[in-house]
């Protein structure tokens, strides 16, 4: 019985030290260029969502801090610069419930950004990311719009993933 127990913690701290061994993805989830801080500039929004370009921004500044990035707030002494444009918001049908009710929508949006150093130097730009959310189209104008307003609310959380991604995948 005191040998079976023996092995029974063996092979729990056996597990336990494989399973802190340290794997990660390959990748170095660095910024290009060796760039250090960053400024995010406030996007420019080219769809009628008012004040869209602010939630996309602070969901950008939120991704980056979150992952352990010095998020600057004024041009001195930042290393680069992340400014974009909000391109194109796509709304259309993807149910109905007859001929001309619909039941859910989905929106599109499609955004543009670019780094560049203090020269006013590209080191990375990436055009069309996009995505896009469903949401349900309720019995009344106010309704939808709400549902619309939290459905690009979690479009905005998932392009400011997607953006930090990509700017740090260096496969």
């Amino acid at each position: 019985m005191f040998y079976c127990r023996k092995y029974i913690w063996l092979v729990f701290f056996v597990g336990m030290f494989i399973s802190a061994c340290g794997y990660r993805f390959a990748g170095s989830r660095n910024l290009p260029s060796g760039v250090q801080t960053i400024l995010i500039e406030v996007l420019k929004n080219r769809t009628v969502e008012t004040g869209y370009e602010h939630t996309v921004t602070n969901d950008l500044i939120n991704e980056f801090t979150r992952n352990g990035r010095a998020v600057q707030k004024s041009r001195d002494n930042t290393d680069a610069f992340l400014t974009g444009v909000i391109e194109s918001e796509h709304i259309r049908t993807i149910s109905r419930q007859g001929q001309l009710d619909p039941i859910e929508r989905r929106v599109q949006i499609t955004i543009s950004l670019k780094l560049t150093d203090r020269g006013g130097t590209v080191i990375w730009s990436r055009s069309g990311i996009s995505d896009s959310e469903a949401y349900d189209v309720g019995s009344n104008n106010l309704i939808t719009d709400g549902n619309k307003r939290h459905a690009l609310e979690i479009l905005s959380k998932r392009l400011a993933e997607t953006t930090y991604n990509r700017l740090t995948d260096d496969f």
